[in-house]
């Protein structure tokens, strides 16, 4: 049986109680952290009407970095595939001769 951890995160002056997997808990504190480090950021450097628009921000900044990630890697993907087929007719000319 799986066991379960209680945590408490803080994100914007909020606790919010979780019940995870011992796997779990590095990731999501380490993730609360991330959070309130954007938010302090964000907070010095704008002129932020409430926590809800930093939070918005926060997401937003978030998402761009997973979805950049993705770009970065279906470019690498491809540049591999382009480099493979390259190679592959380098070796047919090699094998035809």
């Amino acid at each position: 049986m799986d066991q379960k951890l209680k945590i408490k995160v803080s994100i914007a002056d909020r606790i919010y109680p979780l019940t995870v997997d011992y796997s779990q808990e590095e990731g999501l504190r380490t993730a609360s952290k991330k959070i309130e480090t954007m938010i302090h950021q964000f907070e010095e450097n704008y002129a932020v009407r409430d926590k809800q628009d930093v939070l918005a921000m926060c997401a937003l900044q978030f998402a761009a970095q997973t979805e950049q990630k993705k770009i970065d890697v279906s470019d690498n993907y491809t540049q591999a595939i382009d480099r493979l087929q390259q190679m592959n007719e380098r070796l047919d000319k090699i094998l035809l001769k």
